[in-house]
């Protein structure tokens, strides 16, 4: 990074890399892979937009930080969207709302039977998609990068933490998230954003603990499929908040979870675990959630316990076409990912 092309306390050019940061791949520690893609969203789509809209709002933060002495040096860098990517995203996503009318008027029975052959697709695209990504993501990680996934809905992220998997031995996965997504498949999509989670507890066996935060929308079978696996610990977010009710402190809480953690930790971040006013457009708000500086205490807090975040994923910011709150505050959502990641990144250098 050439310190003296960047001043973080004046107007930010936008230049087409996140942040406005003056960065490359090659010099990057941190790389950021969004992928555009929402085919199988099931209520709201929009989220494949979201890498965009975030990468344009990016440029209009500031740069000081609190937790991380002189932030504005992170060497980060995002790769360009696909577009095609986005176009393959289109028509698929054309096709499974299409469909999800259909089962919506005839029943799930006779959709899953007349959209046959465009479920086939769709699951044989998002395989490809995933595949893809592992591959693209392993080759960052052999160079000693720390990758970042920008979704896109929620399932996008499993190729990456699939490759976390063959690099580490033992890791685990702090998902803040108002679902479950621990469904076995949704809708005839083997890779649905409500499954995610699922997919990476039957493919990732090195991964030791998945922390769940702020579930609160889940099914009965998740529920007690949950209750049944050992690597899972949930906390919900009705518990949280009775806690707190009852005169508990977040900070307590918190150390709790991080006790829960192994040393090597992947943050999978879902926009809508965060209070529904922050993300007003994402496909499926739930009432609940967190406050933006409560995670940013949480991710203090790992650092202070010296963990190492080894990767990161935020997905299902979906833009408005009205205003900007939602890209603005998922940048600032990746702006914490960033600092904290680059803050862990720094004490492992020590």
């Amino acid at each position: 990074m050439d310190k003296k092309k960047f001043n973080p306390n004046r107007a930010i050019t936008a230049n087409g890399n996140i942040f406005g940061f003056p960065c490359n791949e090659e010099n990057a520690d941190l790389i950021i892979v969004p992928v555009p893609w929402d085919a199988t969203s099931s209520y709201g789509k929009g989220s494949h937009l979201g890498p965009q809209a975030i990468l344009k709002a990016s440029t209009q933060l500031n740069f000081f930080h609190h937790d991380l002495d002189k932030a504005h040096e992170t060497k980060i860098f995002m790769t360009e969207v696909s577009s095609e990517w986005k176009k393959i995203n289109n028509q698929n996503a054309e096709k499974s709302t299409e469909y999800i009318r259909y089962l919506e008027k005839e029943g799930e029975e006779k959709a899953l039977g007349y959209f046959k052959s465009e479920i086939e697709n769709i699951n044989h695209v998002h395989k490809v998609l995933t595949e893809n990504l592992k591959e693209r993501c392993k080759n960052l990680l052999e160079q000693n990068k720390i990758v970042g996934i920008l979704g896109g809905e929620h399932s996008v992220t499993l190729g990456l933490i699939q490759a976390v998997n063959d690099k580490y031995d033992d890791f685990g996965v702090l998902q803040i998230d108002a679902h479950a997504d621990l469904k076995f498949e949704y809708l005839g999509f083997d890779q649905s954003h409500t499954s995610i989670m699922r997919n990476v507890l039957s493919t990732c066996t090195n991964m030791s603990k998945l922390i769940q935060l702020g579930v609160r929308e889940l099914s009965e079978a998740e529920a007690e499929f949950s209750k049944g696996e050992d690597r899972i610990n949930t906390y919900y977010d009705w518990e949280i908040k009775k806690d707190i009710l009852k005169g508990k402190s977040w900070l307590k809480i918190i150390k709790e979870i991080i006790n829960d953690m192994p040393h090597n930790i992947y943050i999978s971040f879902d926009i809508d675990g965060l209070k529904p006013y922050l993300c007003p457009n994402t496909g499926m708000p739930v009432d609940g959630g967190f406050e933006l500086n409560e995670i940013q205490l949480l991710f203090s807090e790992i650092i202070s316990a010296d963990k190492n975040i080894i990767g990161f994923d935020l997905c299902e910011v979906c833009p408005s076409l009205e205003n900007n709150i939602d890209a603005y505050f998922g940048a600032q959502a990746l702006w914490e990912l960033t600092c904290y990641t680059e803050k862990s990144r720094r004490n492992t250098e020590k």
